[in-house]
C-alpha cells in the first residue's frame, strides 16, 4: 500500500489484492481557494468527510469514483470502509457541525482518517468502531479542528501502530492553522525528516511504540 499526501486533509492511498488490479482512493480533495494546488487526481473510490471547500472538491477528481460522504458500511472492489459520525467542534457540532471519521481495511492493513474532528476525546462508541488501526491520519493544526495537545488525547485512545499528522500550517495554505512544530514539541519531538510518500506492507509494522511519519506535500 501505499499512502500519499496532498496537503491539508487530502490522501491518495493505493491499495492492490493479488492478482487485480490497483485500486486509487482519494480522501478529502480540497479547493484550490486554500491556496494550495491539488493538481490532477484520478479515483475508484472517494472519501469526503465533511461538505467545506477545503475537503469537497469532488468535481476535481476524475475515474468516475464510487463517492461516499456519510456514515455507514461498505464494501467496494474488496476495500472495506467505514463511516463513523463524529463532530466538528467541542460542543456537539452546534458550531461547526458534523463530520464523519472514516476506516478503511485493505491488503491486511487497518486505516483511520479523522477528518476535521473537534472532539477533545473519542466515546466509547466511537472507539469500538474504530478498532485496532494500524496507520491514523490525524489533524494536529488547531483553530477549526483538535490542537495538538488534544491530538494526543486522541492518539492514546486509538493507540495506532503508525501516525500521520494533517491538516497543519503549510506554505501558501491560506486557512489559519498551527504548525507542524507544535506537534512535534508537544511529543517532546526537535524534528522528523519529511518523506515523500509512505510504503508500507503488513509485515512493516512494529508492535513497539508508535511511529511517527511526515508526508511532504505532494504536487
Amino acid at each position: 500500500m501505499k499512502i500519499i499526501w496532498k496537503g491539508q486533509s487530502c490522501f491518495e492511498i493505493m491499495t492492490k489484492k493479488r492478482g487485480k488490479n490497483p485500486i486509487r482512493i482519494v480522501i478529502d480533495p480540497f479547493s484550490e481557494d486554500i491556496g494550495l494546488k491539488l493538481g490532477k487526481l484520478s479515483a475508484d473510490i472517494l472519501l469526503v468527510t465533511h461538505d467545506h471547500y477545503d475537503h469537497n472538491n469532488i468535481k476535481a477528481i476524475s475515474g468516475n469514483p464510487f463517492l461516499i460522504t456519510g456514515p455507514g458500511e461498505y464494501e467496494i472492489k474488496g476495500v472495506f470502509i467505514q463511516g463513523i459520525p463524529a463532530f466538528h467542534d467541542k460542543d456537539k457540532g452546534k458550531e461547526r457541525g458534523k463530520i464523519t471519521i472514516y476506516t478503511i481495511e485493505s491488503a491486511g492493513l487497518s486505516l483511520c482518517h479523522l477528518g476535521d474532528l473537534g472532539q477533545i476525546e473519542l466515546t466509547s462508541e466511537q472507539i469500538e468502531k474504530i478498532g485496532e488501526i494500524d496507520v491514523l491520519m490525524i489533524p494536529v493544526g488547531g483553530n477549526y479542528t483538535i490542537s495538538a495537545k488534544e491530538a494526543l488525547k486522541i492518539m492514546s485512545q486509538i493507540e495506532p501502530k503508525i501516525i500521520i499528522p494533517m491538516h497543519y500550517a503549510l506554505p501558501q495554505l491560506k486557512v489559519k492553522l498551527d504548525g507542524l512544530d507544535k506537534f512535534l514539541k508537544t511529543l517532546g519531538v526537535n524534528s522528523i525528516k519529511p518523506e515523500t510518500k509512505l510504503s508500507i506492507i503488513k509485515k512493516d509494522l512494529s508492535e513497539e511504540e508508535a511511529k511517527i511519519i511526515v508526508l511532504t506535500p505532494s504536487r
